[in-house]
Formats: structure tokens, C-alpha cells, sequence
């Protein structure tokens, strides 16, 4: 359990909003006149199958009034998962696969988790998944859901139904346009995680060194 809460923790993310701005989404719960423009904002996040970008993280520790910064390249790949290359302050990688992840480090240490028997990891990952993957009936199952728009950008506010996510967050913001920008997750103990994310680009085909990623040990 310690393992899957620090993995998921990596992918959530802080857009570093006051407490009103925070709210605000809450306020708008989905209904029939706003789902057809939520539904159409997870198609364009949909039509996709290969996505490259820069991330900046920060994780805010509540109690301890500090945070720690990062930051990297991401890529998402459709039936396969997603990689966070991290550049600074330290190189690493992480891999999401189906059913596992995968850590690799300088100088070739990579450590695998197999996530088979692990329910709670299994509807983690498949949350992430579906955030990232635009999936709208996949949002609908698992949380309860909010959302506002202007004529550049929409707000998603996400209270999770499934117990396993629930017992790691409390609630989701997602922000974009086209693309996502930031994901703000606040933890149940008022921890969160920031990953900002920018200069996106849609590549044809992998790279090798970036196919090779996704190969399990």
C-alpha cells in the first residue's frame, strides 16, 4: 500500500490556486445542460494517441509548511501507458504501465512492481488512466463530477466514488483547453501535488529509446 500511494502521488498534481479558486468548480455539479460540453472536452483530450510534453512538479507538505520541485519531459502512449522522465533535481524514470510500474535510475537500476492481485493499485492506475485519456463514461463510473467552461478554457472538479482513490484524495481539478494543463489533487491529509504541464507535441510513432521504456523486465 505504501508503494502504490508514493507512486500515485507522482501524478497528481497542484495548480497552487487559493482556497476560493479551489471551491469554485464545486459550485457547478455536471447536469444534462453541461455534459454535452464536458463530453466534447474529453473527446479533443481523446483524439490523441501519442502525446510528448514538459511537466513541472511541486509536492506540498501541509504540516510541514515546505515543498519539493521537480521537473521533466512526460509521455502518454495509448495502450501502452505513461512515462515521466525526470531531469531535475535528479534524473529518473517512471513507467505506468496496465498492471505495473517501473523505476529506472542512472546507470541502469530499474525496480518493477507488478501490480496483478493488487486491486487498490489496479483502480489507481485505471483513474489515472482514465484523467489523462479523456475517457468520459470511465470519469462518470468513478467520480462525482463538475464542471464550468469559458469560450478558452474548461474546470473539472472530481470527487472520487471508488473507496481505494477516495482513501488517498479527496478532490481533483482538472484544468485545459485543447489539451490538460494541470491536474490539482488535494490528498486526505491536505497534502498535493503539483505537475504543470506545457509544450505539448503529438508524435506519429515512438522512439526506440521510448518503446524500449515499456518493456518489462
Amino acid at each position: 500500500m505504501r508503494s502504490t500511494a508514493a507512486f500515485l502521488g507522482l501524478f497528481f498534481f497542484l495548480a497552487g490556486w487559493v482556497h476560493a479558486q479551489e471551491e469554485g468548480v464545486f459550485r457547478h455539479p455536471l447536469n444534462p445542460q453541461t455534459e454535452a460540453a464536458f463530453r466534447a472536452a474529453c473527446r479533443r483530450l481523446s483524439g490523441h494517441p501519442l502525446v510528448r510534453g514538459n511537466f513541472e512538479q511541486e509536492r506540498t507538505f501541509s504540516r510541514l509548511n515546505r515543498s519539493l520541485k521537480s521537473s521533466g519531459n512526460f509521455l502518454i502512449a495509448e495502450n501502452l501507458g505513461m512515462a515521466w522522465d525526470t531531469e531535475n533535481p535528479f534524473p529518473s524514470t517512471l513507467v505506468l504501465g496496465r498492471d505495473y510500474f517501473i523505476q529506472s535510475r542512472p546507470g541502469g537500476q530499474r525496480t518493477f512492481l507488478s501490480a496483478q492481485g493488487n486491486e487498490t493499485f489496479l483502480h489507481m492506475a485505471d483513474a489515472i488512466s482514465t484523467m489523462f485519456s479523456g475517457n468520459a463514461q470511465g470519469l462518470l463510473d468513478n467520480f462525482e463530477i463538475f464542471y464550468a467552461e469559458t469560450s478558452a478554457s474548461w474546470e473539472l472538479g472530481l470527487k472520487p466514488l471508488d473507496n481505494a482513490i477516495n482513501s488517498f484524495a479527496q478532490r481533483i481539478i482538472m484544468r485545459g483547453d485543447t489539451v490538460i494543463r494541470f491536474i490539482q489533487v488535494i490528498e486526505q491529509n491536505n497534502d498535493a501535488i503539483t505537475y504543470v504541464l506545457s509544450n505539448y507535441n503529438f508524435p506519429a510513432e515512438l522512439s526506440v529509446r521510448e518503446r524500449a521504456l515499456f518493456t518489462v523486465p
